[in-house]
């Protein structure tokens, strides 16, 4: 596997996610930050270093997969040289800035015959794999209202490409976290009828929107009230779901990305939080415990991505997350950006 980009997607997720991998092994990585490709040395001696793509592109009879955890701007055109060059690709989310663009890609791909995966690695957050468990086991009943909160207090922006207001970047929150909550809500209730939306910068000195809302109506009727904000100085439940029989209420993000960021690897234990988080199954009106009972929470599991990718090169098993399901969810988020920009709701 060659991987494109050695910042924080490729050196937190991608990197160790591919080593922890049966069936897969990371070949080269690219990176043109003399810095980073010092870094990749240390943490796999065994890797090729290239400072452009194009090196991977023409050693292509030598790879089986390219992952694509560059810059957003560069999704679209690094993923169809990919294609182009015969080589199935996975590419960090979103897979391009708009709907129309993921199904030029899935389309190259299909008359290719080649894999295009999309690395939604949210799908295997510990509180997802809960609340769809107990979806489907029917401990809610019918779901009414779904409410997602990614929500972070950083007052001083960080800058860099994510935070620029340069269209081109396909920065902001709607487009990083947005694309997580979005995902979620449509994994979870199916496409989405209409979209409403509130989008603010708010932070001095910031260049895109910073404090974002989403209203989604799904096509079968449940409502999707999703949040996204590095402006959030009191942080709000990661998810409140109401239900006709009861309600799940679940604070904290899943630990796989700190532990990742700290060192750790896929292994024993791997993605298990302690008690004390766990969310709250049922019904009540306790101001302090919020009723109901603790629901252990499900392992989270990012290595099973890679794992489904692995099993889809080798073995023809399904692609994990489809170039037309983040389709899907790009037209969710540009129809919240106009929602936002005219003050109005989109029917989609």
């Amino acid at each position: 596997m060659g991987l494109v980009g050695y910042g924080l997607a490729g050196s937190v997720f991608h990197a160790p996610l591919i080593a922890a991998t049966e069936g897969l092994a990371l070949d080269t990585v690219v990176t043109s930050n003399p810095e980073r490709q010092e870094q990749a040395r240390a943490e796999f001696p065994d890797v090729r270093v290239a400072a452009v793509p194009d090196e991977l592109f023409d050693r292509a009879g030598d790879l089986d997969l390219i992952v694509i955890a560059s810059p957003n701007k560069t999704h679209v055109p690094l993923a169809t040289a990919a294609l182009k060059a015969g080589l199935p690709v996975v590419v960090d989310k979103p897979v391009a800035g708009t709907a129309a663009e993921a199904r030029e890609l899935a389309a190259l791909a299909e008359e290719r015959g080649l894999l295009l995966s999309v690395f939604q690695n949210r799908r295997w957050d510990n509180d997802f794999l809960t609340l769809r468990k107990l979806i489907a086991d029917g401990e809610l009943g019918d779901v009414w209202r779904f409410e997602s909160r990614f929500e972070r207090w950083r007052p001083q922006p960080k800058g860099g490409w994510r935070e620029s207001g340069d269209p081109a970047e396909i920065g902001g929150l709607l487009y990083d976290l947005g694309s997580h909550v979005v995902d979620q809500a449509l994994a979870l209730f199916g496409p989405a009828a209409s979209v409403y939306a509130e989008s603010d910068i708010r932070r001095p000195g910031a260049e895109t929107d910073d404090d974002t809302f989403i209203a989604l109506t799904h096509a079968n009727g449940v409502r999707s009230h999703l949040y996204v904000s590095a402006t959030a100085a009191q942080l709000g439940p990661r998810f409140r779901v109401l239900g006709s029989k009861a309600g799940y209420v679940k604070y904290g993000l899943d630990p796989q990305e700190a532990a990742l960021k700290g060192g750790r690897r896929p292994g024993p234990d791997w993605g298990l939080e302690p008690e004390s988080l766990w969310g709250r199954v049922g019904s009540g009106e306790s101001p302090l415990t919020g009723g109901g009972r603790p629901e252990p929470t499900l392992p989270g599991d990012y290595p099973a991505y890679y794992a489904a990718v692995a099993k889809a090169l080798l073995d023809g098993g399904p692609n994990p997350v489809t170039a037309l399901e983040a389709a899907a969810a790009l037209e969710v988020l540009e129809a919240a950006r106009r929602s936002a920009r005219d003050g109005v709701a989109v029917t989609l």
